[in-house]
């Protein structure tokens, strides 16, 4: 028999979301769908569903840290998306487990659910702002996490160039702005400070969009691990989010989520 050869792997840091649309099950769909090995280090434990967070539980340091060095050490990564990180403790840890990663790293700084219940204590900001972003292959905060990292509030698409400049200064390589909430079509700004690439997509009427964000920080990762340059990995991941997006369905009472296998569908 031939033996397969391993897919490249891709390791998301981040919490559990116990519905599956969101988070590390969120991760983990879009990198299969992919085609790459997604692994896992849990930072915490959700219980939410389409309804919204009704209660969240960080895991101990120690946890952390021996999941990571458990899959990094053993197995390796050719990319890292970082997620829900939930305390100043917690950031710190994962930052300094990064620093010795060299892969890519994509800092998805969740700060609150879809439904707006808060993810990161405010006391975490700073350690996210100096010791995580400055890690960051590509970050990839929305238009909320942009106003709690930097106070620039995006109101129309001009603000976007604002929103990045603010968001480069605390030291990542590129910025990948999501514009989701802004009206009209959906687009989103990918800045290094010197190029410009902005992604635009037909924005689709369905409230089904629980995800979003884990999924095309995921996308992200995914493609950095195949060898493609930070540009083309964010118009792919844009791609494969907007079709998940379109094919986003219910599920419970509330907002279901995006559709990861919506390609093999």
């Amino acid at each position: 028999m031939r033996r397969s050869t391993a897919p490249p792997r891709v390791l998301t840091v981040a919490g559990s979301d116990s519905g599956g649309g969101a988070g590390i099950q969120a991760d983990l769909k879009a990198m299969l769908a992919l085609g790459v090995h997604g692994m896992s280090v849990l930072t915490a434990v959700t219980a939410q569903n389409s309804l919204g967070v009704q209660g969240a539980w960080e895991l101990p340091v120690d946890a952390v840290r021996a999941q990571f060095r458990s899959v990094v050490d053993d197995i390796g990564v050719q990319a890292v998306k970082t997620g829900m990180l939930a305390s100043a403790e917690l950031v710190e840890a994962v930052a300094e487990l990064l620093a010795g990663v060299g892969a890519p790293v994509v800092v998805d700084p969740v700060g609150v659910s879809k439904h707006g219940d808060p993810l990161l204590a405010s006391s975490a900001l700073d350690s996210v702002r100096h010791k995580l972003l400055p890690l960051a292959t590509v970050a990839t905060p929305n238009l909320d996490e942009v106003a709690q990292l930097t106070g620039v509030r995006v109101e129309v698409e001009a603000d976007l160039r604002r929103a990045a400049g603010a968001v480069l200064d605390f030291g990542p390589r590129w910025v990948l702005i999501k514009g989701g909430h802004l009206r009209g079509e959906a687009v989103d700004l990918l800045s290094d400070g010197e190029e410009e690439h902005w992604l635009r997509a037909p924005r689709h009427d369905n409230r089904h969009t629980h995800g979003t964000g884990c999924t095309l920080a995921s996308a992200l990762a995914a493609q950095l691990a195949r060898g493609e340059r930070v540009p083309a990995a964010a118009r792919a991941a844009k791609a494969y989010v907007t079709g998940a997006i379109e094919r986003g369905f219910a599920l419970g009472e509330g907002i279901g989520p995006v559709d990861h296998g919506w390609r093999w569908r």
